[in-house]
């Protein structure tokens, strides 16, 4: 493998090329231990490739980072991160329980309703993360009622999000039914609502997490009203990206203050902190406040993210450029690899994908471009719906031409092969 000197080594602290393992490698359990077994899956995805470890990040490492979603480059902006401090000597460390019993602060209600006029929602909810609203938004809205003689069905994309997919189980679990429509096709999505006379959902990412594509979010719209359905879209990796301003793929369109839509977003991508949101109509957001479990027993969003989420969607509002500048750099980036004779995905959104040959390879790849100073993300099964690995690259509202022309030159150098 052609290897490439950035010049950039001797500058900086040595940075890690691999994970830490969390300890020594332990002996195997004996056979009739009731968890013989992991020693056995550990092999086997060892075997495949499959291997994860935990990587901590340095505060300055040098590193040109296209692996986080810090997209629009907020995490570090001074008016967040000022804001997450004055919140934390202000109301504390953390939220102190349930935001039903002492978890809830003004933070908390003051972003909610700035989230909810940005998206032009009559209202939201914010959670503890965005796995956590995605968990309520589902579930709360599929639960079967006492009284339901057919119980609900709920008709998925196969390459929604991971948290889409476990609160579809877990609506399975209490009794729903649930229906999967190949990638994208609204025909099959139609036919798969169009059986029964239950109560009807149709649910969906907005921008697909691992190539970046966009869905068809109007027509899944007519699909779900003709066929008297609620729409449920996951918008994580819209908000501050596409859409009116950032508002996303819903937000600031007809649909956005519709009350058969209900929207989830994340508050750790694009605002540069954590934690998460359900924006709706009121009437399904007090549903999720009195039902939802995600809510009801999860210990609040700390004040500091609250804080620094709120801050970071003001300076979205007041720099709305910051959504073109990213989408700009993504599309910068998939032209530029695709010229070098890279299969990159076309980019909607921030994301960029570039196949690689086998798990073990995307690997290779991945650590050879971090150790050339480019981080960049390596998506493996069972991450990718479609069994494929690749590089993952998040584009950044705040990369420059020379960081552009960087990266290029590092993944194409390292190519596998």
């Amino acid at each position: 493998m052609e290897r490439l000197d950035t010049g950039t080594r001797s500058a900086h602290r040595p940075w890690p090329l691999r994970a830490t393992p969390p300890g020594p490698a332990p002996g195997p359990l004996p056979s009739g231990h009731p968890l013989a077994w992991l020693d056995g899956a550990a092999e086997g995805r060892a075997r495949a490739g499959l291997t994860r470890r935990t990587v901590p990040r340095s505060p300055s490492d040098g590193l040109l980072d296209l692996a986080g979603n810090d997209y629009l480059g907020l995490m570090r902006h001074p008016a967040v991160v000022a804001a997450a401090a004055e919140a934390a000597r202000t109301w504390g460390a953390g939220a102190g329980g349930s935001r039903l019993v002492t978890g809830d602060t003004r933070l908390h209600g003051q972003l909610e309703r700035e989230l909810a006029a940005f998206h032009g929602a009559e209202a939201a909810l914010v959670f503890s993360s965005g796995y956590a609203a995605n968990l309520a938004m589902v579930t709360a809205l599929v639960t079967p009622a006492a009284d339901e003689v057919e119980p609900p069905l709920v008709v998925c994309d196969q390459y929604n999000h991971a948290s889409l997919i476990d609160a579809t189980r877990l609506a399975k679990a209490s009794g729903a039914r649930v229906a999967v429509f190949p990638h994208g096709d609204t025909g099959r999505a139609a036919e798969l609502l169009s059986g029964g006379a239950g109560r009807r959902l149709l649910l969906s990412d907005t921008v697909f997490s691992v190539d970046g594509d966009l869905a068809d979010v109007r027509s899944l719209a007519g699909v779900a009203r003709a066929h008297g359905a609620a729409l449920l879209l996951d918008d994580a990796h819209g908000l501050g990206v596409v859409g009116p301003g950032g508002r996303g793929a819903v937000g600031g369109t007809e649909l956005g203050g519709a009350d058969d839509v209900v929207v989830s977003v994340t508050l750790s991508k694009s605002l540069g902190s954590q934690g998460g949101a359900v924006l709706g109509s009121r009437r399904v957001i007090r549903h999720l406040v009195e039902t939802a479990r995600t809510f009801v027993f999860d210990t609040g969003l700390a004040p500091a993210a609250t804080g620094a989420a709120l801050a970071a969607l003001r300076v979205l509002r007041a720099e709305p450029e910051r959504a073109e500048a990213v989408r700009a750099r993504a599309r910068e980036l998939s032209e530029g690899l695709r010229e070098r004779g890279l299969a990159a995905s076309a980019p909607a959104a921030a994301v960029v994908s570039v196949p690689a040959p086998s798990p073990e390879e995307a690997l290779a790849w991945r650590a050879a471009c971090l150790e050339d100073g480019v981080r960049v993300g390596c998506f493996r099964p069972p991450s990718v719906p479609d069994g494929r690995s690749r590089l993952r690259l998040t584009a950044r509202a705040t990369l420059d031409d020379a960081d552009i022309r960087r990266v290029l030159d590092v993944i194409t150098a390292n190519r596998p092969g």
